[in-house]
């Protein structure tokens, strides 16, 4: 038996009005939508019209299963409302949960989203790995690409037609989920609009436990928090404005802007141990912020990277002009009650469940406390991310789960040349969670094992934009604000490339600065009057030029 869409779609088919048929527009939008619960080959626990708060129009909202754990669910414009594309919402963190992109359905995009195949309210932050190889494959590919492929199946049979083009946007896991798209399943996407992506997965978080470390040796000899007034608290954070002033001092104007951001931190050369001598507690002035030799060594550390004993690098150091970023996710103080966010969201319990083969332990009952002596016996031993060792990175002890989630292949032949794919990669320059200097080495391996070193040939096809000042995904102090997917649209549409992209810095509703973010390796030069360079009335982007 035909289901209720059907049997309405085909009374309109034979010309009949609503006026002949007694039924509304509402009624046929209400019965096409959950007509498709009756769907034999596809999973789904809800079809129903919903409503969305960016300009209250209706949808058709589809929730379903995709076994053994993947939750999925799918925003559909109503057919009158649709523009043929179909999107894919990438996630962020380690996800959980089923994510709306509500701007993008008022848009007319049709939006699937998965939980990656676990519940962050049962399973929080990696905990869904332990001892669970179908959730950590789930998580590190499968899942993304089944509900690309659940989506393109309701939008044949509602809209009894295919998308017209595939999209997929994200930052940070969702710019993993990009990249791991476009070498794993070439064929899912015409365009990947991704960011800050955290291909390089094991590596970034290995990095973050090696970090923590750094700081917290030694009962935070060197952290750069301080006890200001000797009341046990550490309460300032002064050496860390100190320290940003003092790289500011030597890199700003290297683009000839002096606008408080690093425009090009890699053509900046700052070495603590040498550049901080008049900050150094014997040299300073009573009273005055000034850094120990211990916390000389953090910040040298923060710069330089982890390498292992044999000096391999295991992850790019942070880049300069990150510093004021550093407190949020690496040093413990008074503002975050000792437990720095990458700390208590990620590095706290990532090589417990989600780095090697066979899982180490549990993560112990308060990942602050470095003293902690964790119990190795009983149905849950423990195991403490202070104790983890560098040297496992290179051991061949998470070879297994790199294989899984990791997503730093450079050969994009399938998807860029074969599928004549279109892939918008974006950094944040002082993002210190993901450091940009790792997607900066990912292009030129991709120009160089995907285009024989050809650099124009490889903008054809890929191109990085790099944002300075911008944090991790967004905010920052500089131009951070711009539609991350619409010049993917034109150039897959169209075979427009963007050449550069006009960003926007925002404060209290009012642009305050604006210029082009440039197709990498060309940057943002001001060419607007003489001897305004350093007036933010000429931040604006017909002042700036793509050199």
């Amino acid at each position: 038996m035909k289901s209720a869409a059907l049997r309405y779609k085909f009374l309109f088919f034979l010309g009949l009005t609503t006026a002949q048929t007694g039924l509304s527009q509402t009624d046929i939008d209400q019965a096409a939508c959950e007509g498709l619960k009756d769907l034999r080959n596809l999973t789904l626990t809800r079809a129903e019209i919903k409503k969305n708060p960016i300009d209250d129009s209706d949808y058709c909202y589809v929730r379903g299963i995709i076994s053994p754990a993947i939750h999925f669910h799918a925003q559909l414009p109503l057919p009158k409302n649709w523009n043929g594309r179909f999107l894919q919402w990438g996630d962020g963190g380690k996800d959980g949960d089923l994510d709306y992109a509500n701007h993008r359905v008022a848009q007319g995009y049709a939006v699937t989203n998965s939980n990656l195949g676990h519940d962050s309210a049962v399973e929080p932050g990696a905990s869904f790995g332990l001892n669970n190889r179908q959730a950590e494959i789930d998580f590190g590919y499968r899942a993304v690409h089944l509900t690309v492929q659940a989506g393109k199946h309701l939008i044949q049979q509602y809209y009894e037609k295919k998308q017209d083009y595939s999209y997929f946007e994200g930052c940070s896991q969702g710019g993993r989920q990009g990249f791991m798209s476009a070498q794993r399943y070439p064929k899912d996407f015409d365009g990947i609009s991704a960011g800050a992506p955290a291909f390089n997965y094991q590596g970034l978080n290995a990095a973050g436990t090696w970090n923590l470390q750094r700081v917290f040796r030694d009962n935070l000899v060197g952290n750069l928090a301080v006890d200001s007034n000797d009341d046990g608290s550490l309460d300032s954070l002064a050496l860390v404005q100190v320290l940003h002033e003092s790289v500011l001092q030597r890199c700003d104007a290297n683009d000839g802007v002096l606008d408080r951001l690093v425009s090009d931190p890699l053509s900046c050369s700052f070495d603590p141990k040498n550049d901080l001598i008049e900050a150094m507690c014997p040299a300073t002035p009573s009273g005055e912020p000034c850094f120990t030799q211990a916390q000389i060594e953090t910040i040298a550390d923060l710069y330089d990277g982890p390498k292992d004993s044999d000096g391999r690098q295991v992850y790019p150091g942070k880049m300069l002009g990150s510093e004021l970023r550093w407190p949020g996710y690496y040093l413990p103080w008074e503002g975050n009650k000792m437990g720095p966010s990458k700390l208590m969201g990620v590095a706290g319990d990532h090589m417990n469940y989600l780095f090697y083969e066979k899982d180490p332990g549990v993560a112990v009952p308060d990942v602050r406390d470095i003293n902690y002596k964790t119990k190795t016996t009983g149905a849950n031993p423990e195991f403490h991310w202070i104790d983890w060792k560098i040297d496992d990175f290179f051991s061949g002890k998470g070879d297994l789960m790199k294989s899984i989630t990791d997503a730093n292949d450079p050969d994009l032949n399938p998807f860029l040349l074969n599928e004549d794919g279109k892939m918008i990669i974006y950094h944040g320059l002082t993002d210190t969670l993901i450091v940009a200097s790792d997607t900066i080495d990912y292009y030129n391996d991709l120009i160089d094992v995907t285009f024989n070193g050809d650099s124009e040939a490889a903008k054809k096809s890929a191109r990085l934009f790099l944002a300075p000042g911008m944090n991790h995904c967004g905010g920052g102090a500089g131009p951070n604000a711009w539609d991350k997917l619409s010049p993917l649209v034109n150039w897959v549409e169209n075979g427009v490339a963007p050449e550069s992209i006009v960003a926007t810095h925002i404060t209290n509703g009012e642009i305050d600065n604006e210029r082009p973010l440039c197709a990498y390796p060309k940057q943002a030069k001001y060419i607007g009057s003489a001897g305004g360079a350093a007036n933010p009335q000429n931040w604006r982007a017909e002042n700036f030029q793509c050199q």
